[in-house]
């Protein structure tokens, strides 16, 4: 096995390339240059132009719109949801609960189940007293009208075997004996007769049928097919045979009329449409094609390569607009900004608004001092209005909440017994 990767096969030979090729190939690239230039920069300044109304116009209002369709749409049905519907539900499901479930176990605990329970109480007692009616009366009852029935069949079964032996002999020495000599020494003898007369008929029968058969099989012979054999033979066939090489004949010639016709027919097109066709595509059409096909190929990757081109000069073109403009610009604006606003306003921050501030933080400070005072003012004079009229509120008992003593602990020499206790 090899361990080794085989090396790649080389890359065919491009095909050679003509004068023609190189003579069109670098006009038609300097055309598409000149002509994708302006538009590669149209293009670009639009792709910025975009770049700059997504980032501070339309992100924007994108998200104001996002919010403003929270705050008119999501955050009230959130809160339809939260504070109506959800409150709203629990109460059904309270009242629900409270108007029909409730309801439903009391009615089921305290009025169906001991109904059931008493349905059941009394069918069991109905089926065990049916039970023991079945074992204590219909059962013995039954018994005794089985053996009753029972030995009537025996006494009906010995009956009947009895008449059916008496009719069985009567029949037979009445009816049978009789039918069977009537048959054998009468009806028998009569039957072979009547037997041995239709089979001498039917062979007489035969033999005239026969006869007559082959009497008109060789009328029919000797009048009709005799004479048509003979007419095929000698007449129809010959006659027969003689049209059909007439046909034959006559159709070799038309396939020679019908062949010729085509094949001039064939040569006639062939020399006046076919061949000429064919020439104007091998050496007219054929070249243009491949011509307007190079062209094709060639503008197509002018195209490309200008492209490309454009972009990079579009590049350069933007690189120094945008130092020209940060020149002329910004950083002018960002000197008067540093420079010049930046002290201004620091200045009037600590000349200004911070003693602004200052104050209005003592105001605020004053005012909630006040306010607080005021509320004090007004709980006391409500309790005292309260102590007023409905007297001192009651004072809680003192409860001791110190911890328990220890008691001394008992020696030999001290006693805790009432008789020994000092």
């Amino acid at each position: 096995m090899d361990l080794q990767k085989p090396p790649s096969p080389p890359p065919p030979p491009g095909q050679p390339e003509g004068c023609l090729v190189v003579a069109v190939r670098l006009p038609v690239r300097i055309v598409v240059l000149v002509l994708v230039v302006p538009v590669r920069m149209v293009w670009d300044v639009l792709v910025v132009v975009g770049r700059l109304l997504r980032d501070t116009v339309l992100r924007p209002l994108g998200r104001a719109l996002l919010w403003t369709g929270r705050a008119l749409f999501v955050w009230p049905l959130v809160g339809l949801w939260r504070y109506v519907l959800v409150p709203a539900g629990k109460a059904l499901g309270w009242l629900g609960h409270v108007l029909l479930v409730v309801p439903a176990l009391w009615f089921h605990r305290h009025v169906l189940t001991p109904a059931g329970h008493a349905v059941a109480w009394l069918t069991r007692g109905a089926v065990a007293g049916l039970a023991w009616v079945y074992a204590r009366v219909l059962c013995p009852f039954g018994h005794a009208l089985a053996w009753l029935l029972k030995g009537a069949g025996a006494v009906l079964a010995a009956v009947g075997t009895g008449a059916r032996t008496a009719v069985a002999a009567l029949a037979r020495y009445l009816f049978a004996l009789p039918a069977r000599w009537l048959y054998t020494w009468v009806l028998a003898p009569v039957g072979r007769a009547l037997a041995w007369c239709a089979r001498g008929l039917g062979r007489l029968l035969t033999l005239l049928v026969t006869g007559v058969g082959l009497a008109l099989y060789w009328t029919a012979r000797v009048l009709l097919v005799l004479p048509a054999r003979w007419l095929y033979t000698w007449v129809l066939a010959p006659v027969g045979r003689a049209l059909a090489w007439c046909a034959r004949g006559l159709g070799r010639l038309l396939a020679l009329l019908v062949t010729g016709v085509g094949l001039a027919l064939y040569w006639t097109a062939r020399v006046l449409l076919v061949l000429p066709a064919l020439a104007l595509w091998r050496w007219v059409l054929a070249p243009a094609g491949r011509f307007l096909a190079h062209l094709a190929r060639e503008v197509g990757e002018a195209l490309g390569h200008a492209w490309r081109i454009a972009g990079r000069i579009s590049r350069a073109v933007g690189r120094v607009l945008g130092t020209l403009f940060r020149w002329i610009f910004v950083e002018p604006v960002r000197w008067a900004y540093r420079t010049v606003l930046t002290p201004v306003g620091h200045a009037v921050r600590a000349a200004v608004l911070r003693p602004v501030a200052a104050g209005v933080r003592a105001v605020g400070r004053a005012t909630r001092e006040a306010l607080a005072s005021a509320r004090d003012t007004a709980r006391q004079a409500r309790a005292e209005f309260r102590r007023m009229l409905f007297g001192a509120p009651p004072q809680p008992a003192a409860v001791d909440r110190r911890e328990p003593v220890p008691h001394d602990t008992r020696t030999l020499g001290r006693s805790t017994t009432a008789l020994t206790k000092d």
